[in-house]
């Protein structure tokens, strides 16, 4: 409608027009909106599913003899399931903010049991 001729509503004239690649807000929530504001929630809420998850490891697996704490998948599994059922996305996410080492790029129930997972 912003770009009908025809369109006497003064409400899409005030609106700022799309952003393009490159411009610094482009595919970002307008500043100061709910959906910046759910946006900052969720990104806190699964910061806080990390420090737990990392709690966790600290908590069920064992000191090796570099010092770090292991843990197996399998273990890891069965204690954090109780307590969140998105233990694989989180410990990816750990892993992208250099928290954990694990080998593969996935991890599957059953198949993936017996890898360890490092807190680093």
């Amino acid at each position: 409608q912003r770009k009908n001729p025809f369109s006497n509503d003064d409400r899409l004239a005030s609106k700022p027009g799309h952003t393009q690649r490159g411009d610094p807000t482009y595919g970002r929530p307008p500043e100061g909106s709910q959906t910046e504001q759910r946006g900052k929630d969720a990104h806190s809420h699964v910061g806080k599913e990390v420090e737990e998850l990392c709690l966790i490891i600290r908590s069920t697996g064992e000191v090796g003899e570099d010092g770090h704490v292991s843990v197996t998948f399998g273990q890891l599994f069965e204690t954090y399931v109780t307590i969140s059922n998105k233990v694989v996305g989180i410990l990816l996410r750990a892993r992208k903010h250099g928290l954990v080492h694990f080998e593969g790029e996935m991890l599957w129930q059953g198949k993936d049991d017996d890898v360890v997972i490092t807190l680093l």
